[in-house]
């Protein structure tokens, strides 16, 4: 900590530089007046870092925070602190291209709002998705309102929309979840409070869109030409993303980075939950930046966080990049195979001090901990290899035995509180975590276990893991709360393919209700002229697609001949009104009836 060189002002300079105007207030509110995103509340990182939290972490805070709108080059402007991420505007010949519209079309409109007022009232006339992410194509309305988008085009990376509308479909609930203690949006924002999630402030809370992409980027070198501007590709998928890509444009020698390359380590495998990312690859893309791009740009920016200029600067900035997720993958495969354990590498392993000492290359979002556990975990899977773990008692009867070994309830709860005193937070947390997984009553172990999380979290220079903590400590004293999701938005539904509608539908059959039910269920599709035949047997909902032209001919057979539109209305419960059926309605019914409600409270640090 004491080597980290808090003297250099670069990063301050660099997230100052370009500064336009600011949005005042930052406040940005969604229908019926509720606010969805507030950078003011943030007013308290002026002030000298206190006791509460890491000051490597209040630095990064300190520039994320920085909120308005910048130039980054000649006719390319960033939006900075309207969002968990950045939207950057590119002018055209006869408007202005938007790459990455935000997370939500309420933070997206008031981004571009702001761009208008300072650069004129310049149409969007292109608008680019980096990734698959959902902060990326999120505010995609508050861009482009619904009959805007006609003939203007939306380029992506291939791939794009398969994973835009599957990686939070399937698991959406459970992602939800832990996105709620990962961004900490619900907790106060205050010096001991919520401060920063690291790649940014906190995700905004307001409507999540998406409109199609209408031209797939394929192919490294690939060009396209967008209202006069041209651009130039290298695609990378598998990297910060399944589908992303990075591109230049070579008349502004500007290259956008996407989410490849950004101001900390980010993460191998997100607290929220995904795949896991390869690391091998990720730094060879960057490698490969720099091959394609390093002596064509000048300024290079991304989606999160402030840019950097000077093409010197930028090359061993990727370097360095490049460096840190090769060092991570292969010194976590040299101690792997070596024998050690994803917890004991995480334990072992160190940074080079060129790079533990390089701000860019700190873990305020993704921690050197817990990405080389999920190295490991990319290779050799949960499994550690030790009998003893391999058919272990799940968390709850663990708990109690393990309590019931150390002299009960009261026994474990002052050997804490012991532990805690001697600052070894860690153990004192693993010691109450059995307690109240014992007992989820137990009061005082809950206080304890809070007061305990609250430490590690005002310690923590990683500001995901703060926010768990903190998030924790929350959800302990005042219970859990229900998640607000916003899966059922029509037009996130409507990118689903018949396919992944079928597969939302059968991740919530309740298997046991469904074991002793055989249904057939076929879907004509009239206006993609395709038909899927839908199975339930044994309690699983299979499908695949027929060409078999008769209706379903079983005993508890239905077939249904309608629009993608009217199958999504089916889907929301809407009914059957206008649409054709053969056979037995009442399989609809018995297919709906065996569907598990989403549980959108269920807790984490209580059983």
């Amino acid at each position: 900590m004491s080597d980290l060189p808090f003297q250099d002002m670069t990063d301050f300079e660099n997230a100052d530089r370009g500064f336009v105007a600011a949005l005042e207030p930052a406040v940005v509110k969604g229908e019926g007046g509720r606010v969805v995103w507030d950078n003011d509340a943030y007013a308290f990182l002026d002030g000298d870092c206190p006791d509460t939290a890491h000051p490597s972490l209040w630095r990064q805070a300190q520039l994320c925070s920085r909120q308005g709108l910048y130039e980054v080059a000649e006719g390319i402007y960033q939006v900075r602190g309207l969002d968990l991420s950045n939207m950057t505007l590119v002018e055209g010949d006869t408007g202005v291209i938007v790459i990455d519209p935000l997370l939500s079309a309420e933070t997206a409109a008031a981004a571009l709002a702001l761009y208008r007022r300072e650069r004129g009232d310049r149409g969007v006339t292109g608008l680019i998705y980096t990734h698959s992410h959902g902060d990326h194509f999120g505010g995609s309305r508050g861009v482009l309102a619904k009959g805007e988008e006609a003939g203007v085009p939306i380029l992506a990376p291939a791939g794009f929309l398969e994973h835009a509308v599957s990686e939070n479909v399937y698991a959406g609930n459970a992602m939800t979840r832990r996105a709620m203690y990962m961004y900490g949006d619900r907790i106060d924002k205050a010096p001991d409070g919520q401060l920063s999630a690291g790649l940014g402030m906190t995700t905004s809370t307001g409507t999540i869109t998406l409109i199609p992409p209408t031209v797939d980027i394929t192919r490294t070198g690939q060009e396209e030409t967008v209202d006069g501007v041209r651009i130039v590709f290298q695609i990378t998928p598998g990297t910060e993303a399944p589908a992303e890509m990075n591109f230049l444009f070579p008349e502004r020698r500007a290259l956008c980075l996407a989410e490849n390359a950004t101001h900390n380590m980010h993460n191998i495998l997100t607290l929220r939950g995904a795949v896991v990312r390869d690391s091998r690859i990720w730094s060879h893309y960057l490698d490969e930046a720099i091959e394609l791009f390093g002596d064509t740009m000048d300024v290079a920016f991304a989606s999160h966080h402030w840019p950097t200029w000077g093409a010197e600067n930028v090359v061993s900035f990727l370097a360095g990049q490049r460096d840190l997720y090769a060092y991570m993958h292969d010194q976590t495969l040299r101690l792997l195979n070596a024998g050690l354990t994803g917890p004991e590498i995480a334990e072992e392993i160190e940074l080079p001090p060129a790079l533990r000492n390089s701000w860019h290359a700190r873990g305020y979002y993704g921690s050197l901990s817990h990405n080389v556990k999920a190295i490991y975990q990319r290779y050799l899977g949960w499994f550690d290899g030790n009998p003893a773990h391999l058919w272990e008692h799940a968390p709850v009867e663990a708990a109690k035995r393990y309590v019931a070994c150390m002299g009960g309830a009261d026994e474990v709860v002052g050997k804490a509180a012991k532990y805690a005193e001697q600052g070894d937070l860690r153990f004192a947390a693993t010691l109450l975590n059995h307690v109240v997984f014992a007992d989820g009553s137990d009061r005082q172990a809950r206080s304890d276990l809070a007061a305990v999380y609250r430490r590690l979290g005002h310690g923590s220079e990683n500001g995901t893991w703060r926010n768990f903590y903190l998030m924790g400590a929350k959800e302990l004293e005042e219970g859990a709360g229900t998640i607000l999701l916003d899966a059922a938005n029509p037009e996130v539904a409507m990118a689903l393919t018949v396919e992944q509608l079928v597969d939302s539908i059968a991740v919530r059959v309740d298997g046991p209700r469904a074991w002793d039910h055989d249904l057939v269920i076929d879907l004509v599709l009239t206006d993609e002229h395709t038909r899927h035949r839908l199975t339930l047997h044994n309690g699983a909902l299979t499908q695949r697609a027929t060409t078999d032209a008769a209706p379903a001919r079983t005993p508890a057979g239905l077939s249904l001949t309608l629009t993608k539109p009217q199958l999504l209305g089916v889907f929301a419960g809407r009914g059957l009104d206008g649409i054709a059926t053969e056979g037995d309605p009442q399989v609809l019914a018995t297919l709906f009836s065996l569907l598990a409600e989403a549980d959108t409270s269920f807790p984490i640090v209580t059983p």
